[in-house]
C-alpha cells in the first residue's frame, strides 16, 4: 500500500476533528455529507479502539470460542463430540487479523478524502483557541471536535511492568495461547476475555476487588453469569487484591490476599480489564481554554460543549458510558449542535449496552435501585428464559427479559435481559421507549413464533393481564 502524504491544510477548517475513531470517523462523515471543510487528524489507526483492539476483535474471538464450547457440549443438542476437538490458536487469532482488516477498509484515508475530507497523520496539539498544530504545521479552525478516546487504565501493581501484561491494546496481537491466564478486574471487558479465553483452553483466573463482579448490573443477572464463568471453568476470586507480580525461574507469580488470606497462584500471562481513562494529555488544552479532569476527560455540557463555545467533544474523551455506538451517536449530535444549530441534548439519549459474555447481559434505560433513589414507583415485569418455546429448543434457557415500568402506567423506564441474544433484544425495548410505546402496546405486537425475542412479548403481556385485573368493572 503507498504510504499516506497529508495534504497542505487550507488556510482555515469549517471543523477540525481530532481523533479518527468511531466518534471521529462519523462526525468527518456527517459533516462532509453537509459540505463542510473537514480536517480530520490521528495519531495512529484510523477506526480506533472499536475497530482496532476493541468491538470488531473482541466479538471475533467470542464468537470462535463460542464455537469450541459448543462442540465440547455436543450432546447437550443431540449430537457426538466430535472426535479430537483441538483448538488452533494461531488460526483463531489469524481471523481476528483478517475481519479487522476487511472492515478496516471501510473508511479508509482514500476514501475519506475523496468524500472531501482532509486527513492528516500525526500528533495535534492545541495552540490557541482557534487553533491547532499538527507536527508544528499551524492549522486554523471555526469549529473543533475532540475525539481522541479512551485508553486501557491499568493499575498500579509492584512488578506488573517488570513481568509484563496484556490489555486490549495488544490482547489481540498473541499468537500463543497462555495455559494460565490471570484477568485483573471482573468488568464487562475481564468478563468476556476471561470466558473466551478459556473456552479456548487457558486455565483462567478472574481477580476482583470487589465483593462482586459486574458491580453496575442487576445481582440476578451477574449470579447467572457466575454459574455460566464456572461452568467454562473461570475461577474467580473476589474481595481479592494483587499485591504484586514476581518473576521466579522464568515465571509470572502473583501474590493475593482476600480478607487476611494471602497466597501465590503461578501464571503464563497477566490481562488487566479494570476500566479505560480518557486521552487527554499532550493535547495542550490549556492553551485552548477547554477544562478537563485526567481521570474523567474534557468536561462538556449538556450540548457537548467544552468551556471553549468553540469546541466540542464526543466519545469516549468525555462521556461516562464508553461504548462504539455512544461514541457515533454522541459524534453526530456534536456536530450537528456546532455547524447546524441544533440544541440536542446528551441528557436525552436513550443508551442501551451488553456485555458480550454467554449468555450476554444487555441493559437499557434505569435500574430499580436509581428509580427508587429517586424517589419514582417502579413495578417489573419478568419473564424466564426457561418460559420461552425459542430458549427450550435453543438449550439456552438460562436468563430472563426484566421490564421496569412507571407504576400506574404502562411507560417503560428500563429494561435488562439475560440471554444468548440480549444485545440484540434489547433494541426492541430501547425503541419503544425513545418512541414513547408503553408496554400495552408492546403487548399487542405480533412476534415471529418462535423466537427468543418473544419473552420480551411476553413479560408486556403479563402488564396486561395485570391490568385487566386491576381495571374497574
Amino acid at each position: 500500500m503507498e504510504a499516506w502524504v497529508n495534504p497542505e491544510p487550507a488556510g482555515r477548517y469549517q471543523l477540525a476533528i481530532l481523533g479518527a475513531g468511531p466518534a471521529g470517523l462519523v462526525a468527518a462523515e456527517t459533516a462532509a455529507a453537509h459540505g463542510v471543510k473537514v480536517a480530520l487528524i490521528e495519531r495512529r489507526l484510523l477506526g480506533g479502539t472499536c475497530l482496532n483492539t476493541g468491538c470488531v476483535p473482541s466479538k471475533a474471538i467470542i464468537r470462535t470460542s463460542r464455537l469450541y464450547a459448543e462442540m465440547r457440549d455436543a450432546l447437550r443438542y443431540g449430537a457426538q463430540v466430535p472426535d479430537g476437538v483441538r483448538v488452533d490458536f494461531a488460526a483463531v487469532m489469524e481471523r481476528v487479523r483478517r475481519i479487522r482488516t476487511h472492515l478496516g477498509q471501510r473508511g479508509s484515508a482514500r476514501q475519506l478524502a475523496a468524500a472531501g475530507v482532509d486527513v492528516f497523520f500525526g500528533d495535534a496539539r492545541f495552540s490557541g483557541v482557534d487553533t491547532l498544530t499538527i507536527d508544528g504545521i499551524k492549522l486554523g479552525f471555526d469549529k473543533a471536535l475532540i475525539a481522541t478516546g479512551a485508553r486501557p487504565d491499568v493499575p498500579s501493581i509492584p512488578g506488573l511492568a517488570a513481568a509484563g501484561y496484556l490489555t486490549n491494546e495488544n490482547v489481540f496481537d498473541v499468537t500463543e495461547l497462555p495455559k494460565r491466564l490471570l484477568v485483573i478486574g471482573g468488568g464487562p471487558i475481564g468478563c468476556e476475555q476471561a470466558q473466551a479465553f478459556a473456552r479456548l483452553g487457558a486455565h483462567t483466573t478472574i481477580v476482583q476487588n470487589k465483593p462482586l463482579f459486574l458491580a453496575k448490573e442487576e445481582r440476578d443477572a451477574a449470579q447467572i453469569l457466575s454459574v455460566a464463568l464456572a461452568r467454562d471453568g473461570v475461577e474467580v476470586r473476589l474481595n481479592t487484591n494483587v499485591l504484586g507480580v514476581r518473576i521466579v525461574a522464568g515465571e509470572k507469580q502473583v501474590d493475593l490476599v482476600s480478607d487476611d488470606y494471602k497466597n501465590t497462584i503461578t501464571v503464563d500471562a497477566i490481562l488487566t480489564g479494570v476500566g479505560r481513562l480518557p486521552n487527554v494529555e499532550g493535547l495542550n488544552l490549556e492553551s485552548a481554554g477547554v477544562e478537563y479532569d485526567i481521570d474523567k476527560g474534557v468536561r462538556v455540557d449538556d450540548f457537548l460543549r467544552t468551556s471553549n463555545r468553540r469546541i466540542y467533544a464526543a466519545g469516549d474523551v468525555c462521556l461516562e458510558n464508553k461504548y462504539g455506538h455512544t461514541a457515533a451517536v454522541s459524534a453526530q449530535m456534536a456536530v450537528r449542535n456546532a455547524l447546524l444549530h441544533s440544541r440536542e441534548r446528551l441528557s436525552e439519549l436513550v443508551i442501551p449496552w451488553c456485555t458480550f459474555t454467554d449468555p450476554e447481559i444487555a441493559h437499557v434505560g434505569v435500574y430499580v435501585r436509581e428509580a427508587n433513589q429517586r424517589g419514582i414507583p417502579v413495578k417489573t415485569f419478568t419473564i424466564q428464559m426457561h418460559e420461552v418455546d425459542r430458549a427450550i429448543t435453543d438449550s439456552e434457557e438460562a436468563g430472563f427479559v426484566k421490564i421496569h415500568v412507571r407504576e400506574g402506567t404502562d411507560q417503560i423506564l428500563g429494561a435488562t435481559i439475560v440471554a444468548r441474544h440480549a444485545g440484540d433484544m434489547i433494541n426492541e425495548i430501547t425503541l419503544a421507549m425513545v418512541a414513547n410505546i408503553g408496554l400495552r402496546t408492546l403487548a399487542r405486537v405480533i412476534h415471529t413464533y418462535d423466537t427468543q425475542a418473544e419473552a420480551i412479548q411476553k413479560a408486556a403481556q403479563a402488564y396486561e393481564r395485570t391490568h385487566l385485573r386491576t381495571a374497574p368493572r
